[in-house]
C-alpha cells in the first residue's frame, strides 16, 4: 500500500531536485535490439524539437513536432508507452506533424526517474508504478495549454492518443478533460487492482468520457484479456455516445511497435488509418 506521503508529487519531485531540461535520444535501452522493419520519419518541413512545458511544480521536458509554417495547427497528446518519450514516440509525433497536427508528448515519468536507461523491463515497473494519475492528468492539461501560449495550436481542436501504459492514459484523459474532441487508445489495459496512485479503472468513467474514443486491442494480447475487452465494449456501448473498440484477431500487444517483434503491419497501417478518420470525423482533424 502506498503511503499518503508518497501520493505528494509535486513537492517531492521537480521542485527538490531540479527540473530535467532535455530527453534521451534514440531507443530506450529496454528495447533493444531494434527491428529492421523500423519506421523512420524525416523532420523535412518541420519544427521537431523538445521543448519545456510549464507545470505546477517548474517545468517537464516534452518532444513537439508541428509544420514549419501555418497554423494554428489541431494538436494531439501522444502520450508514451512504459518506455518513456523515445524515439519511436519520437517518430509518432513527426508522423502527426506530417499530417498538419502539433503533436507534443511529455515526459510523464520525470519525477519519478529515467526509464530510457534502464535495460530491465522489471526495473521500469516500479518507477512507472509510482507515477499518479493526478500528476500526470495535470502534466496533459499543462501540454494543451503550452500549445495555445505557444501560438501554433488550436486548443479548440485538441485529440489524444497513446500506446500501452498510455493506452489507459486516453481513456482516462477523456474522462479528464472535457474539451477534448477524440481519443484513440492502443491496447491500453482496462482492468487492473486500484491503488491510492491509480484509483480507478478506463471501465469504471467509461459513462464519464466526454469525448469519443475509440480503442485498439489485439485478441492474442497476453497482458490484456478479450473478456475485459468484451466488457468494455459493452459499457461503451450502454452509454450510446458513440464510442468503438477494434478486436484484432490472433494479434498480439504492441502491434503498431514497429521497431519491436511484436509490430503487425496490417493491423498497424488499419489501426492508423482508423485513427486519422476518427480524429477527422469529430472535429480534431
Amino acid at each position: 500500500m502506498v503511503s499518503p506521503a508518497d501520493t505528494a508529487a509535486p513537492d517531492s519531485s521537480l521542485s527538490r531536485r531540479g527540473a530535467v531540461t532535455t530527453l534521451a535520444t534514440g531507443f530506450a535501452l529496454a528495447v533493444q535490439p531494434i527491428g529492421a522493419q523500423t519506421i523512420t520519419t524525416d523532420a523535412d518541413g518541420l519544427v521537431a524539437d523538445v521543448v519545456q512545458i510549464p507545470v505546477a511544480d517548474g517545468t517537464i521536458p516534452a518532444y513537439r513536432a508541428s509544420p514549419t509554417t501555418g497554423g494554428p495547427f489541431p494538436v494531439v497528446l501522444v502520450v508514451q508507452e512504459i518506455f518513456g518519450v523515445h524515439e519511436h514516440i519520437r517518430d509518432v509525433c513527426r508522423r502527426f506533424a506530417k499530417l498538419g497536427y502539433l503533436a507534443i508528448a511529455p515526459e510523464l515519468y520525470v519525477r519519478q526517474g529515467d526509464v530510457s536507461k534502464l535495460a530491465d523491463i522489471g526495473a521500469i515497473r516500479p518507477i512507472v508504478s509510482k507515477v499518479p494519475d493526478s500528476q500526470v492528468m495535470a502534466d496533459l492539461d499543462a501540454a494543451v495549454k503550452w500549445a495555445g501560449a505557444e501560438g501554433k495550436g488550436d486548443t479548440a481542436r485538441v485529440a489524444i492518443t497513446g500506446f500501452c501504459w498510455g493506452g489507459r492514459i486516453v481513456w482516462l484523459y477523456a474522462a479528464h478533460n472535457p474539451a477534448l474532441k477524440a481519443g484513440v487508445a492502443w491496447y491500453g489495459r482496462l482492468v487492473s487492482p486500484p491503488d491510492e496512485l491509480h484509483p480507478v479503472n478506463p471501465i469504471d468513467v467509461a459513462a464519464k468520457l466526454h469525448a469519443p474514443v475509440l480503442g485498439l486491442y489485439g485478441g492474442a494480447d497476453g497482458g490484456i484479456p478479450n473478456d475485459s475487452v468484451e466488457r468494455m465494449r459493452e459499457a461503451l456501448a450502454a452509454t450510446g455516445k458513440g464510442h468503438e473498440i477494434v478486436l484484432y484477431p490472433d494479434t498480439p500487444h504492441g502491434f503498431h511497435a514497429d521497431y519491436r517483434p511484436t509490430y503487425r503491419k496490417e493491423q498497424a497501417d488499419d489501426g492508423w488509418k482508423r485513427l486519422r478518420a476518427w480524429f477527422t470525423k469529430h472535429g480534431a482533424g
